[in-house]
């Protein structure tokens, strides 16, 4: 495979960065993972960097962007934090990654059984984490099907609550930055969010209508 170049990153839509994403993951589930010379790619991206896309995970260890989509070094920025919430240092970074080093595809990834969901549901309160788990609130509140056990223990009220979360995160993003909101409008950038079975590898992708 070879080290993302400037020639190659400008000839990727964000249509086919997105495609390439996908099919990166249909190679990790499938155990197909294609072979690099990361030490290569190491020295080859010492100079310059090109990703195709950015990635808003969560820390869980189970979630690694780079594994989950099979790429290598040089190939995508990841950005990781508890619940894949929004702030402003990651708008910000995001603003880099896109509008200065020509990413094509911006990423909001959540995951099945996510701790910082569950931890928002159960009403957790510990140091700063309690600051951080207020930020998914909203998503919490939001969810209006389930009406009774809105807690940990309720598997499909924390999965709705992921997706919810998944989607407040996108809308914050078109929200808070005129720069990226900007770059989507006019087709420079796609927006597009998915959660990650961290039973079975598998990444299901959601439009930003979801």
């Amino acid at each position: 495979m070879k080290t993302l170049s400037k020639e190659m990153q400008d000839a990727i839509t964000p249509e086919l960065g997105l495609s390439l994403l996908k099919e990166g993951n249909k190679r990790f589930i499938n155990n197909l993972k294609t072979n690099r010379n990361l030490l290569q790619q190491a020295n080859e991206t010492s100079e310059n960097q090109y990703p195709l896309a950015i990635i808003l995970s969560c820390i869980d260890s189970r979630t690694s962007a780079e594994i989950i989509f099979d790429q290598g070094l040089g190939d995508i920025f990841s950005v990781r934090i508890a619940g894949n919430i929004i702030n402003e240092d990651i708008l910000g970074s995001m603003e880099f990654a896109c509008k200065v080093a020509g990413s094509k595809v911006i990423v909001v990834l959540g995951h099945s059984k996510c701790g910082a969901i569950k931890g928002a549901c159960d009403h957790v309160e510990m140091g700063n984490l309690t600051a951080l788990l207020a930020k998914i609130r909203p998503a919490i509140d939001d969810e209006q099907t389930e009406l009774v056990n809105r807690h940990s223990g309720n598997e499909e009220f924390v999965e709705k609550v992921t997706l919810i979360n998944v989607n407040r995160s996108m809308r914050s993003i078109v929200q808070r930055s005129t720069i990226l909101k900007e770059m989507i409008e006019n087709g420079e950038i796609l927006l597009v969010g998915g959660v990650h079975n961290i039973a079975t590898g598998e990444v299901i992708f959601y439009s930003e209508n979801a």
